[in-house]
């Protein structure tokens, strides 16, 4: 059953099998039979199994944080949908909603090998198919499929569902509490609702980071520029943002917006990834320029000045 390193071995299938070392006598290592990796193992380039001992990049963490933003955004989103205009208990739940993804997170980084440490240790993520390793179970005979199905990018897919956790066991402990005690101006159907909303995203991220994991990982500057530009424009449109003057009248406007800007210059930076910081710095001089496009134009766009420009033209 068990080989040593000398021996001829047969070749290891599969994109992600491997063998695991089974012990270490000087410079000769004796294997196992070829079949998956355990946790925290990946396959080298000599189909054998070792350790994760290395850490996560900065767009490592940069992902981690974007997938950690998630249910953080989601939150205050609700929050601010449902708790009406002349409710004073939404900077409350957002504040709440802030503390509770926090301690999330650090509760993962807790508990993430090594235990007790917020470092944890990682493999490096290669390629895509590093995150659909299920995909890729070889069949020697066509017939038999040698399972080795893995964590290659561990702990980049399962820490998130950890987080995931933590968050919505947290919010189940503090968040009924408080709105039960400050939410009075809201009606009893509509205090819970914010609550309501995250039973339902809760599952809704869980499954985009089953499914999409991978996907996410390469696409989500992207995602985070696409997304945060279209909800500025969407924002600035529906509260009616034609100038400077108009984002002064309310604090609440320059806070969304500043919010915006930091997304701005969180997706530059996760695109640019910093390696050469006299090249890439510059870049977050982009931040404002959407905003400030937007102000100069919008009233070039007002549907009332086009419809009345078009009636004079006739």
């Amino acid at each position: 059953m068990f080989r040593a390193a000398v021996d001829i071995q047969p070749a290891c299938l599969g994109l992600y099998c491997g063998r695991t070392v089974l012990s270490v006598n000087g410079s000769l290592e004796t294997y196992g039979d070829c079949g998956v990796c355990p946790r925290g193992q990946r396959t080298d380039d000599n189909k054998i199994c070792r350790e994760c001992v290395g850490s996560p990049d900065r767009y490592d963490w940069l992902y981690l944080g974007f997938m950690a933003m998630l249910p953080l955004v989601l939150h205050w989103f609700f929050i601010e949908w449902y708790s009406g205009k002349k409710s004073s208990s939404a900077l409350l739940q957002h504040i709440t909603a802030l503390l509770e993804c926090s301690m999330a997170a650090l509760v993962t980084l807790l508990v993430s090998d090594p235990v007790g440490s917020l470092h944890i240790r990682s493999c490096r993520v290669k390629k895509l198919s590093d995150w659909y390793t299920m995909l890729y179970n070889p069949s020697p005979d066509y017939i038999t499929t040698v399972h080795c199905t893995h964590e290659a990018v561990y702990p980049l897919y399962t820490i998130v569902f950890i987080y995931y956790a933590f968050c919505l066991v947290l919010m189940m402990l503090l968040r009924p509490l408080l709105v039960k005690k400050i939410a009075c101006g809201l009606g009893k159907s509509d205090r819970f609702k914010s609550i309501y909303a995250a039973l339902y995203f809760f599952p809704i991220l869980t499954v985009l980071q089953a499914v999409g994991g991978g996907l996410l990982y390469y696409a989500f500057p992207y995602i985070i520029l696409v997304l945060s530009l279209v909800t500025l424009a969407v924002y600035m449109s529906a509260s009616e943002v034609e100038s400077f003057k108009d984002l002064l009248v309310r604090k609440k406007r320059l806070v969304v917006l500043f919010s915006h800007w930091l997304l701005h210059a969180y997706g530059i930076i996760s695109i640019s990834k910093l390696d050469k910081l006299e090249q890439d710095l510059p870049l977050l001089a982009l931040v404002p320029a959407p905003a400030l496009f937007y102000l100069i134009t919008a009233k070039y766009t007002e549907p009332s000045r086009i419809l009345s420009d078009g009636g004079n033209g006739h």
